[in-house]
């Protein structure tokens, strides 16, 4: 990292020992691996297979908050063993000032986290992945106005192939759209995985500027309680939305309550047939019948009923009765991808603690390729041009930024080495 990072970094950071300092990094780049290749992975895998419920998979991301009591368990239980009886051991070090900030990051990434799952519903992985590439340079504005991060020109070129990249996916956009979606519904979700490159872009940034900001020595501990309160709100935030959505409903109304107005009898007799062959037919073509057979009606109830079908089996006991890999593999999912989600963010808040956010942001679009090897390899997925193309772009652009790296940490080793010559010829 340049000088400028190195600067704010140890202003804000506890005292930790290069040794340290390179496990703890480590441990987070293989938990950021894992949870951005498996997460996309295993929430696309859950609407592939019959889940249509996007808060709660935007919750999923989030969900697995508790888990992180366990580390700090862990963490406090080795500060006492440390500490022996010569001072008392502080469990929760997080301060209110610092609490609110982190609480306000968490409501913004459940907004992320909804925009995400609606984008990885409507779209295969391989796309998804790809449009997610510009997050980069999203990242690179952000640190840019808020923690004035440095650049390099292999930084700037690597942003700029990125950008290219998904821009060239952009051209054919419904060129692998899945079966019985509609253009609008995939240029909606194109359009909302966008959004979440560009909020979660915001949010790293944000992040290490909270870091920089805290007025209170941030440790390893520190950070592990930030992600747990931050996933916490996040929760919270899609659990409300939930609720809104009328995701914890036991029941379905039925298709009278769906249609007003006297013909209801008539138009549900007359759509009989449609309704039992609803997956061989069009819904618009169902809409379309039921104006013709009933003038007096806007055909709005049924086309609704008809396009909510799928996604309002929202009662969980429903949806996993109806999973199609089974009752038991449906919950296993919904554990599974609440647990990789949360290495994410985890590896993430860490990859940010001993470097920046412009690194985090950098191992997490090298990563994209690679989600999108494995999507096409376990999903089957097409892999026209257009993506070919942006491989290779995205490709360019990490292979430029590790190479800046490589060159200006060579330049500071023989700066140094420099520097420390004419001291001893200067002593001489």
């Amino acid at each position: 990292m340049d000088n400028h990072e190195q600067t704010t970094t140890h202003a804000t950071t506890g005292h930790v020992t290069p040794a340290t300092k390179t496990t703890l990094l480590t441990l987070s780049c293989i938990l950021l691996s894992v949870g951005n290749c498996g997460g996309p992975l295993i929430t696309r895998l859950y609407f592939i297979h019959g889940g249509n419920r996007v808060w709660l998979s935007s919750s999923l991301e989030t969900a697995g908050w508790p888990v992180i009591t366990i580390v700090l368990i862990l963490l406090y239980l080795h500060r006492r063993r440390a500490s022996g009886n010569n001072k008392p051991t502080t469990f929760f070090y997080m301060r209110r000032r610092l609490f609110f900030a982190v609480a306000f990051i968490g409501v913004i990434t459940g907004i992320d986290d909804y925009l995400y799952a609606y984008g990885v519903a409507r779209l295969p992985i391989s796309t998804s992945a790809l449009i997610l590439a510009p997050h980069l340079a999203f990242v690179a504005f952000f640190a840019y106005v808020l923690v004035r991060q440095k650049f390099t020109p292999y930084s700037i070129n690597a942003v700029v192939l990125l950008t290219v990249g998904a821009g060239v996916l952009a051209l054919h956009t419904s060129g692998d759209r899945p079966e019985g979606e509609s253009k609008k519904e995939y240029v909606m979700g194109f359009v909302m995985t966008v959004a979440a490159a560009l909020l979660y872009g915001f949010v790293l940034p944000l992040i290490e500027l909270t870091y920089k900001n805290a007025k209170q020595e941030i440790t390893y501990t520190l950070v592990v309680e930030i992600q747990m309160i931050m996933c916490l709100f996040a929760t919270l935030f899609c659990v409300v939305g939930m609720a809104l959505n009328n995701d914890f409903k036991t029941e379905q109304d039925s298709i009278v309550a769906s249609i007003s107005g006297s013909t209801t009898e008539t138009m549900t007799h007359s759509t009989n047939n449609h309704l039992k062959t609803k997956a061989l037919i069009p819904i618009d073509a169902v809409s379309e019948a039921i104006k013709w057979l009933s003038p007096a009606s806007d055909g709005v109830g049924i086309s609704k009923y008809l396009k909510s079908q799928q996604s309002n089996r929202l009662a969980k006991g429903e949806e996993a009765k109806d999973f199609e890999l089974g009752e038991t593999k449906y919950y296993i999912i919904l554990c599974a991808s609440a647990l990789i989600w949360q290495c994410f963010f985890l590896g993430a808040i860490g990859v940010i603690f001993c470097a920046s956010s412009l690194l985090s942001g950098i191992i997490i679009a090298v990563l994209l390729p690679v989600t999108e090897v494995l999507a096409v390899v376990f999903y089957n997925e097409k892999f026209q041009a257009e993506k070919g193309v942006a491989l290779v772009l995205s490709l360019w652009g990490f292979v430029s930024y590790f190479y800046g790296e490589y060159y200006k940490s060579t330049k500071c080793l023989e700066d140094e080495v420099q520097s420390s010559q004419q001291s001893l010829e200067m002593n001489q």
